[in-house]
């Protein structure tokens, strides 16, 4: 048994560990923090809650005693509170966008903000990241787009077969966050498809530093939204150099492709490659830890696309984090977060 403290637990992704958390078997919840609502109780602000006895308070690192502590804080405040947790030994897990970068310097780029206590910290992706994740004593987890981006591309990546991949990303309100927002007011997003930061959204530069990883691939990066409440649907266009010059296709062969994806996500719990031509819906996973991947199909200009589904705020935020404070611990990776998606 581990105690374990959320701090930021108002907003949706600490709403989501705790609903989580709860259901832990391995995991006993000693703190959940937030300024604006000290003392008062949980499920007056998370309501799907009823019946959790939890109370908020306004936790300090001082005030903390715990094993491990989620930081679902904003950008930029992270940072101001992860060192003091880490050299007191306790383990984090950042869900901001403060430790995802190995290169503090494009971090300060594309969100604006001076980092001032850079560490470094294993980036909480599991399907590729497992073996650094166990040894973690801080580990970033992925944004959102990333996770869904990443999980459709990176075997293309590994397997060196395309030079650009472009991202069109499509995803629900609950993205924008539990504060009322203009940009996200009802009125604005029914019947909109809205694209937003269309050529500099700070998630682009995330999918490439994780990418070139693996090969010396270009991304680019455009989401979109849509109004739905959940969930992130991804289309990944990948493309190639390597043009058959004689029927202006490339040499994609997909049937092999579809194996190289099968073959490296068998063993993954939460991953699912679906048959070529299938297509993921979110319905499929919302309010679950799952990615769905499908698609696999190549045009007559030598395009190829493959889609992803996730749901935002579990496998693009909240269930990673748990998934990865599993692998941390040695507990069963779906403990607590093994559940089907919500269909219909």
């Amino acid at each position: 048994m581990i105690d374990v403290t959320i701090i930021g637990a108002s907003g949706y992704t600490g709403g989501e560990l705790i609903r989580l958390l709860e259901k832990h078997e391995k995991v006993r919840i000693t703190g959940v923090s937030s300024r604006k609502y000290d003392g008062e109780a949980v499920y007056k602000v998370h309501q799907n809650l009823r019946g959790s006895d939890l109370v908020f308070k306004n936790l300090k690192p001082e005030d903390i005693d715990a094993d491990l502590v989620f930081t679902a804080t904003p950008h930029g405040y992270s940072m101001k509170i992860v060192p003091e947790l880490v050299e007191s030994g306790i383990k984090v897990i950042d869900l901001s966008g403060d430790y995802r970068f190995r290169d503090f310097s494009v971090y300060e780029k594309y969100y604006g903000l001076k980092h001032t206590n850079p560490l470094d910290a294993v980036y909480g992706l599991p399907e590729i990241y497992r073996s650094d994740i166990k040894k973690a004593t801080l580990v970033a987890n992925p944004g959102c787009f990333p996770t869904g981006a990443i999980l459709s591309s990176f075997v293309l990546s590994k397997m060196g077969i395309v030079d650009r991949l472009v991202f069109d990303s499509k995803t629900g309100v609950s993205g924008g966050g539990i504060s009322p927002n203009e940009a996200f007011h009802f009125p604005n997003v029914y019947d909109n498809v809205n694209p937003y930061n269309i050529v500099g959204h700070r998630h682009g530069p995330e999918i490439q530093e994780e990418l070139k990883e693996f090969s010396n691939v270009l991304v680019s990066f455009t989401p979109h939204l849509v109004p739905v409440i959940r969930g992130i649907l991804t289309t990944c266009h990948g493309f190639s150099n390597n043009i058959n010059k004689s029927n202006d296709v490339t040499d994609f062969n997909v049937e092999d492709i579809h194996e190289e994806y099968k073959k490296q996500f068998k063993d993954e719990i939460f991953v699912k490659v679906l048959d070529i031509g299938e297509i993921p819906k979110l319905s499929s996973v919302r309010g679950s830890n799952f990615a769905h991947i499908g698609g696999f199909e190549v045009d007559e200009t030598g395009r190829l696309v493959i889609i992803s589904a996730i749901d935002n705020l579990v496998k693009g935020a909240s269930g990673q984090a748990i998934h990865n404070m599993n692998i941390m611990f040695g507990f069963k990776e779906d403990e607590s977060i093994s559940h089907y998606g919500l269909a219909p």
